[in-house]
């Protein structure tokens, strides 16, 4: 997809996930998001698009830790019952329960009871959030093996990325196929009518963001939400207030300048080189 047809489309849904937002704080409506798929499939990178312009006291990013001794005691979707939605809220989910039916099946993380009790028990508990009136939409990001590899090399050589990239990551090429038995023993079991898995493209992200997005909109029954007039007052006129010395302040060093001189610098010295 073209980045500038990208972009213009991202941005018009981004405007209809606002309008979506103000609806769901009217209606107060509770909406769950899972997003599922193998490593580097570009699942953080979506939720990113999605929140982007939304607000963060109404949409929460939900990204569990490893779980503790103490949350290995207790009922499997226990830890996670706290971050469900309340009225008018939205919670993206990066990754999910389905961690069960994925890498601790896959990695060995959990007993094949704990693993055969989870598939017999998430379609009972999903039921039960969609009948208390949470509207739940489950997605899975599928990429290719090849776009995978790509993907972890390319986290690899860039250090601003790398801290993406596990241990775990890595051994998911050496069990590619085992992920693949996991995920369709996981449609299999989970992929009910209350709660139906839909599966995302995403070999191109730039695709399967906007086919995210606009599959996500099309699932909601928002409407246009009239919104309160703001009007901003005049200022009124001042009445005498000095603000202390700039001195007196603990005022940050200005690196920006530092940056614009250094540039300007290295500008001259080019041109200077170039006339020589």
């Amino acid at each position: 997809m073209p980045k500038r047809l990208y972009e213009r489309e991202l941005h018009d849904l981004q405007a209809k996930l606002v309008d979506m937002q103000a609806w769901v704080q009217e209606s107060g409506a509770r909406i769950v998001v899972i997003f599922e798929g193998r490593d580097a499939a570009g699942k953080g990178s979506t939720i990113k698009r999605v929140s982007e312009y939304l607000n963060p006291r109404v949409t929460r990013i939900v990204a569990l830790p490893t779980p503790s001794v103490r949350d290995k005691t207790r009922w499997y979707f226990q830890r996670y019952v706290p971050h469900l939605p309340a009225a008018g809220e939205i919670v993206l989910m990066d990754r999910s329960w389905y961690n069960r039916a994925g890498v601790e099946r896959v990695m060995g993380y959990c007993t094949n009871e704990e693993y055969h009790r989870f598939l017999h028990q998430a379609p009972i508990f999903e039921r039960m959030l969609v009948e208390d009136g949470i509207i739940l939409l489950k997605y899975w990001f599928s990429v290719s093996d090849v776009v995978q590899e790509e993907r972890f090399r390319s986290r690899l050589e860039d250090p601003m990325r790398r801290w993406k990239l596990s241990p775990n990551d890595v051994l998911s090429i050496t069990k590619w196929e085992d992920y693949s038995r996991a995920k369709d023993a996981m449609f299999a079991n989970t992929d009910i009518a209350e709660a139906p898995w839909f599966e995302i493209e995403s070999d191109d992200k730039r695709t399967s963001r906007i086919n995210m997005i606009a599959h996500l909109l099309s699932k909601i029954p928002y409407e246009p939400v009239e919104r309160e007039e703001i009007v901003i007052p005049p200022r009124p006129a001042a009445g005498g207030y000095e603000r202390p010395p700039r001195e007196w302040a603990n005022l940050v060093p200005d690196h920006a300048a530092e940056v614009v001189k250094r540039h300007e610098t290295e500008r001259h010295e080019t041109e200077q080189h170039a006339k020589d």
